[in-house]
């Protein structure tokens, strides 16, 4: 009996809608109260939006042509074993595990749960509400924890049951959330109380780094808003037609992104001062509140909700991809290469990422996720762009004429870009970054004690 392989059923729209879902998350909805007090001027606040996506639009070109080479589900797992080797393959692989996409995937669904707390004060996930539940100190069981486990769940039988279904779902609500956006930012320059002249006025700055110096600390935050860029690289394989499809999917979702990212941003600026909005979280909400007044609250907690969903699904659909290609390569548990026999998805695969990402709704504080997250996928994503340039060399390999022009413009305006991050993140964040390093370094040794070739695990 043959053995079961996945199904090449995804077409540009239902890419495009993972991209566009992956990166539309909690990043746009937190991030720009902290860019305010840190820039201090409106000009730097918008602009640091538009080079952050100059940069994810340099990967989008580098992965494209990545891709269009090696049409295989599993992204950077693919790539960097391709370019590096098995074992920085491994180390891909095993980092997408944790800090790609159970972490992210966690923490937006944890984020789903304190909007939705804003209707429902008992699903707090921070707070007296938070704890009421918990069965002792080392797990958080509140109503918001619990709920957002249950997210992770349903999500993760969705796309047992079969990727068309969990694809057409994803379309779905990520059509949705981008239409209400839109109606958002029509109603915000329509008719909310705002004032042109915010976008004049500036205020003083909080940080205590030089400007230059605290614009590649911000620009952390704001690529962590435009992560998932690159998630049509892990579904590659189940693309009717990958060398076409990838490069539209990454650059039109990307470029979706980025003029959202912006136009939200702008509205931000035109409801409240840079004064105003120093030091705030929740900015999505008190815009909305400035611009339409209580009930403008409410209604952006309803989109975020919205997006927040679209974002766990997005990430429940490619995470697994990654741990199948691994496992089919024997260098992570063989179960997880089996595939339904009915349905044509990766079920144990699926079953281990929503796992680890309840395991973290349980266990994790939110804020640590985030940084956590930054560290690896910056690193990881770096060293793949870098394996592009290696595997230019090889006889056979088809350049794409966008990335030549100018060659190596994009891939060298990713690198720098992101060494340039990493740097700061290290002496910013050193808890997470170490965290992030040792997470790289029980991959290793993992790696040389069962998974390499000749390990006693093969013998």
């Amino acid at each position: 009996m043959a053995q079961p392989t996945l199904r090449r059923e995804l077409e540009f729209s239902h890419t495009t809608a993972i991209v566009i879902a992956n990166m539309i998350g909690t990043g746009i909805f937190t991030t720009t109260g902290f860019l305010a007090g840190d820039l201090g001027r409106p000009s730097l606040v918008l602009g640091i939006w538009v080079v952050g996506a100059i940069i994810a639009v340099a990967g989008c070109l580098c992965y494209s042509e990545l891709g269009v080479n090696i049409p295989k589900s599993g992204g950077e797992y693919i790539f960097l074993r391709e370019a590096w080797g098995p074992v920085w393959g491994f180390l891909s692989g095993w980092i997408s595990f944790f800090a790609g996409f159970a972490a992210p995937i966690a923490a937006a669904a944890l984020a789903f749960s304190a909007y939705f707390a804003h209707f429902f004060p008992s699903f707090a996930v921070t707070g007296a509400s938070a704890n009421s539940g918990a069965a002792s100190g080392w797990f958080h069981t509140g109503n918001g924890h619990l709920l957002a486990a249950g997210i992770v769940a349903v999500f993760s039988i969705i796309n047992i049951v079969g990727l068309k279904l969990a694809a057409r779902i994803q379309n779905v609500i990520t059509a949705l959330k981008l239409g209400v956006l839109a109606l958002f930012l029509g109603f915000a320059f329509a008719v909310g109380h705002g004032s042109m002249a915010h976008f004049s006025q500036v205020t003083a700055r909080t940080s205590s780094h030089s400007l230059p110096a605290q614009f590649a600390v911000s620009l952390i935050f704001v690529m962590f808003g435009y992560s998932g860029w690159n998630a049509a690289t892990y579904v590659s394989g189940e693309m009717k037609t990958p060398e076409k499809t990838i490069p539209a999917s990454l650059v039109a979702g990307t470029l979706t992104v980025a003029v959202f990212y912006l136009l939200l941003n702008m509205a931000y600026v035109y409801a409240l001062p840079l004064e105003s909005m120093k030091g705030v979280v929740a900015i999505g909400e008190a815009s909305a509140g400035a611009l339409f007044g209580l009930r403008g609250g409410n209604f952006f907690s309803a989109i975020m909700s919205v997006g927040l969903l679209s974002c766990v699904s997005a990430m429940v659909i490619a995470g697994p991809r990654v741990y199948f290609a691994m496992a089919a390569d024997r260098c992570f548990f063989p179960i997880a290469a089996r595939i339904h026999p009915k349905w044509g998805t990766p079920m144990y695969a699926i079953i281990f990422q929503a796992l680890a990402a309840i395991l973290m709704i349980l266990i994790a504080q939110f804020e640590s996720l985030v940084y956590y997250i930054a560290f690896a996928l910056i690193f990881f994503a770096a060293l793949a762009v870098a394996g592009m340039i290696r595997l230019r060399h090889r006889a056979g390999w088809r350049k794409l004429g966008v990335v030549n022009w100018g060659y190596p413009l994009a891939p060298g305006l990713f690198i720098v870009a992101s060494v340039w991050m990493l740097i700061y993140t290290v002496s910013g964040q050193p808890k997470e970054s170490a965290l992030g390093l040792l997470t790289i370094a029980v991959g290793a040794a993992l790696y040389y004690w069962k998974f390499r070739p000749g390990s006693q695990a093969k013998a």
